[in-house]
């Protein structure tokens, strides 16, 4: 299940940073902000979904 989430939020992640692109270039700099900004807590919360993985699935020895 957490790869799944993973993948899903890498989705988000790309589909946000091309509407906050479209923004700045439309000149709503604080909406591109705002929408990277959710990208980047996006990002973040991968890290720790990957960390979960790790503890959960550890490599074999």
């Amino acid at each position: 299940m957490i790869e799944h989430w993973i993948e899903h939020n890498e989705s988000h992640i790309q589909s946000f940073r091309e509407w906050a692109l479209k923004a700045k270039k439309d000149g709503f700099l604080e909406a591109y902000e705002d929408i990277s900004e959710a990208a980047d807590k996006i990002e973040e919360a991968n890290k720790s979904l990957k960390k979960a993985q790790k503890g959960l699935f550890p490599p074999p020895k």
